[in-house]
């Protein structure tokens, strides 16, 4: 007689294993532990097999007369119902193993170890927020262009271009590892060149015209407040080092008498040392400096504790107050003072962007390329430092060094 929920309801374990059959194969056994088990006994290939639908009440007994018909319908087909289970159990094992998130995560601690640990965070918070939910689970291999579209375009379509810019190419390099470990044949985020709108060029706010930089560096000696602050202001523009890097600047990191600021691999944007030769004027202000902060770790303490630096905000707002808007100057504006006016000047472009730590393609080069340049680099950063003492003293006469290309 086929059972009924009433009578499965009231089974109680015996002090033997039982069975209560409801036909077609299908029966559910109860061990000496109460539990309600679905099986199903079959023939295949002249063997007696047996094959388990899980327990009840989870599965009901309409889902296990489900699972009997459809294990029937295979049989009739010539498959074995087991075995399909055990490719269907692989598939989702390799599915899940070799899905887009796992793969992704693989990727970001192989490949994101050389990048700052901000850098790190930024991107998994990216993955996280906007990839994983949408294509996570999803077998890389699976994945069509449809598929990141689906990702993308709503970020850009809410206005958010450089998110979406930057997401799409996450998903490229995540694809572009798995095709490299043989999980994925083609990466498809590839073919979505172009499909976003071109991004827009910012510009980092900087005066750029010889006479206003004059008129920045005279603002920045006439500025009163805390002596770190000012020491780091008036280095800014000799060594033209990212904001981050400057302001957590370390002494143990100096040579005064190489004349050398060697920073280390793990304080910079490409995770590769940098050299930066130091002027003789760059050399005054730090000698000035180590009278106040040199038994210390930085150079630029923050004026309430002394285990952390200055904050980038704290040099902004020193701009701020000497009347520097937000469209006028950055602390990041540094940078792009030097770059134009030495490019205007007629330097070797190439010693220009070594300095400035410019990403290097080749990255056998770029492992050996912190003293590329080196002697002319040296010349070159003590002939930008007269340079910017001539302008600072000279507001309305144009002053150039001897470049030599």
């Amino acid at each position: 007689m086929p059972l009924t929920d009433t009578h499965i309801r009231s089974l109680k374990p015996d002090v033997k294993p039982r069975k209560y059959f409801d036909g077609g194969g299908l029966f559910l056994y109860v061990p000496t532990s109460g539990s309600k088990l679905w099986r199903m006994a079959y023939r295949f290939d002249g063997k007696s097999k047996l094959l388990s639908f899980g327990e009840y009440p989870a599965v009901s007994l309409r889902d296990a007369r489900e699972r009997r018909e459809e294990a029937r319908r295979l049989l009739a087909k010539g498959v074995d119902p087991s075995e399909q289970k055990r490719e269907a159990r692989l598939a989702r094992i390799t599915a899940e193993r070799e899905s887009f998130q796992n793969i992704a995560k693989e990727w970001h601690e192989a490949r994101m170890a050389e990048f700052s640990e901000k850098h790190q965070g930024t991107v998994m918070y990216r993955l996280e927020t906007y990839i994983f939910p949408a294509i996570g689970k999803t077998h890389i291999a699976k994945l069509e262009t449809r598929d990141v579209m689906t990702v993308v375009k709503p970020l850009e379509q809410r206005g958010n271009h450089e998110t979406a810019r930057r997401v799409l190419q996450i998903i490229s390099q995540v694809f572009r590892y798995a095709v490299i470990t043989g999980r994925a044949k083609h990466n498809v985020a590839a073919d979505l060149r172009g499909a976003l709108r071109p991004r827009k060029t910012v510009h980092r706010a900087a005066v750029l015209e010889p006479e206003k930089v004059g008129q920045l560096l005279r603002d920045i000696d006439a500025y009163e407040g805390y002596f770190p602050l000012v020491c780091a202001l008036k280095l800014a523009p000799l060594v033209f080092t990212r904001p981050t890097e400057l302001r957590a600047a370390q002494w143990k990191e100096f040579d005064l008498e190489a004349k050398e600021w060697r920073i280390p691999a793990e304080r910079m944007k490409m995770r590769r040392q940098h050299l930066v030769p130091l002027s003789e004027q760059a050399l005054s202000i730090l000698r000035e400096l180590q009278k106040y902060s040199g038994e210390g770790k930085y150079l630029f303490p923050s004026i309430r504790t002394e285990v952390r630096p200055i904050s980038d905000a704290t040099m902004l707002n020193a701009l701020r107050r000497m009347g520097y808007q937000k469209q006028e100057m950055s602390v990041h504006g540094f940078r792009s003072i030097a770059s134009t006016l030495l490019n205007e000047l007629g330097y070797n472009r190439d010693w220009i962007e070594r300095q400035l730590a410019h990403g290097e393609q080749n990255e056998v080069r770029a492992a050996y390329n912190y003293a590329e340049y080196l002697p002319e680099r040296r010349k070159m950063m003590q002939e930008w430092a007269d340079f910017l003492t001539k302008l600072k003293g000279c507001p309305s006469e144009e002053t150039t060094p001897e470049a030599e290309a």
